[in-house]
């Protein structure tokens, strides 16, 4: 019985990791469960699964369910309480998304467990001091981004199996057959409508931007000590081929199966096990497979992403920070879809470098971009 910690409880990833655990009820246990707010969802999951262990990080909500919880579970209330929720567990699934997922994250690394991580602000904000902390302590990171793990299986599950190229594909998001022009009316119903992922709001809007798609980039630069020169990505409509590796003598290794979620979270949580999980590929139904070129020029916000990543130091995390207020702003209607990357280029273009070296120096990064861009959407958003 796989002991999980489930950080995030209540949105996608979580809701996703609940459906795995429900289809092997003799392979996992929910041993302990966090999310950001008290809500009725939460205490609904906390009633059904009966943890061990039940934690909120932000106390007034928290305080407001812990009468709804059953005796039994151990309830923490507080950002630092919160962090209580990994004892006992044998694997912590960080699903919680945005900067705060990354105390989490640290701390399960910093208790040398197994970290089935789902918050990609981790490695795109800190992932170079990240990565050595959980060396530092001997935790394994295991990715559940269904990209990332396409590549850690075609890599033979190692970060040091040598290869020529990593192929990252993207299924476009809603917009890409659209032109220049037409992005400039597109609205936030719109670019909600993924073709072919069920997410969060967030990064439903990130994947339209192709924002999401340079966050993988710099993630997979710190999972598999991949140069940038050696990270590649491309359009793939379908989104049957997750991800590929080329190796040196031509070889390419490709992970393929059905848009689910289900089967990198469950492989994050059972690894070097596999469980049935997802329908099989039908092949004869699969007219084609197609392959694009990712259009830069219409997507800058790509672009700017693999210069915050190229640049290091502290500017992807700059890069996140700036990202969150302008996605949430776009989704209020307060900018338009193209000015995302317009308050990107601004707040990197304020940013000063400096090395990331600790928790705090994040913090302070990522507080002083969202200042910047809140600016930046207070000058030119939508009046």
């Amino acid at each position: 019985m796989i002991k999980i910690a489930l950080i995030g409880a209540t949105g996608s990833i979580g809701t996703q990791t609940l459906s795995v655990i429900d289809k092997h009820p003799d392979e996992f246990e929910l041993y302990s469960a966090a999310a950001g707010h008290g809500s009725e969802k939460f205490a609904e999951i906390i009633r059904r699964y009966r943890p061990k262990i039940a934690a909120v990080a932000d106390k007034k909500s928290g305080e407001t369910i812990r009468g709804a919880l059953p005796q039994g579970t151990a309830f923490y209330c507080g950002e630092k309480e919160a962090l209580e929720v990994f004892g006992g567990a044998d694997v912590a699934l960080v699903a919680a998304s945005g900067f705060a997922g990354l105390s989490y994250s640290f701390a399960a690394a910093r208790l040398g467990m197994p970290v089935a991580l789902a918050n990609k602000e981790t490695l795109v904000c800190g992932g170079e001091y990240f990565m050595g902390e959980a060396q530092k302590h001997g935790a394994e990171i295991r990715p559940v981004d269904s990209e990332h793990s396409a590549l850690w299986q075609a890599l033979n599950f190692r970060r040091d199996t040598p290869f020529r190229l990593l192929i990252i594909t993207a299924s476009g998001g809603p917009f890409y057959s659209k032109t220049a022009e037409e992005l400039q009316s597109v609205t936030a119903a719109d670019a909600l409508k993924h073709p072919t992922w069920n997410m969060g709001a967030k990064i439903t809007i990130d994947s339209a931007t192709l924002l999401n798609k340079g966050f993988e980039v710099i993630e997979a630069h710190h999972l598999y000590n991949a140069p940038f020169s050696k990270i590649h990505a491309l359009v793939h409509p379908e989104s049957v081929v997750h991800s590929m590796a080329e190796f040196e003598d031509g070889a390419v290794i490709a992970q393929l199966g059905v848009p689910s979620m289900e089967l990198p979270i469950q492989l994050a949580l059972t690894y070097p096990r596999r469980l049935s999980c997802c329908e099989s590929l039908n092949f004869e139904k699969l007219a084609a497979l197609h392959f694009l070129p990712l259009e830069r020029e219409k997507f800058p916000c790509f672009s700017v992403a693999l210069a915050a990543g190229e640049a290091g130091d502290n500017y992807p995390c700059a890069l996140n920070g700036a990202g969150e207020e302008a996605v949430y702003a776009f989704l209020r209607g307060e900018i338009g879809f193209l000015q995302i990357a317009d308050c990107l280029k601004a707040v990197l273009g304020e940013t000063k470098g400096q090395k990331v070296d600790s928790f705090e120096a994040l913090a302070e990064t990522d507080a002083l971009s969202r200042s910047a861009a809140r600016a930046y959407i207070s000058r030119f958003g939508c009046r």
